[in-house]
């Protein structure tokens, strides 16, 4: 039992690796997918940078704080519940 639990593990982990690599061996690909701030859906704990009252990325004590942002693909924030291009 515990060799197939390794085999199936060392399998999803082969393809995570296979799949990351491929996302960054094409720089060009990931350059054209243009992306913009996402503020007011962003986790405790989650900010991409800075805000108003926190000096750095990942110090956001509340959930959904709206000076808070992440950065998303462009397009997606305006899909999720909350997502504003501009901060409050």
């Amino acid at each position: 039992m515990q060799k197939s639990n390794l085999a199936v593990t060392a399998a999803i982990t082969g393809l995570m690796a296979l799949g990351a690599s491929a996302l960054t061996a094409t720089p060009a690909a990931a350059a054209e997918t243009e992306m913009e701030k996402c503020y007011g859906v962003v986790k405790a704990g989650q900010n991409d940078c800075a805000t108003k009252a926190n000096s750095c990325a990942g110090t956001v004590k509340e959930d959904a704080k709206k000076d808070a942002f992440i950065v998303v693909p462009k397009g997606l924030c305006d899909r999720l519940a909350g997502g504003s291009k501009t901060s409050s």
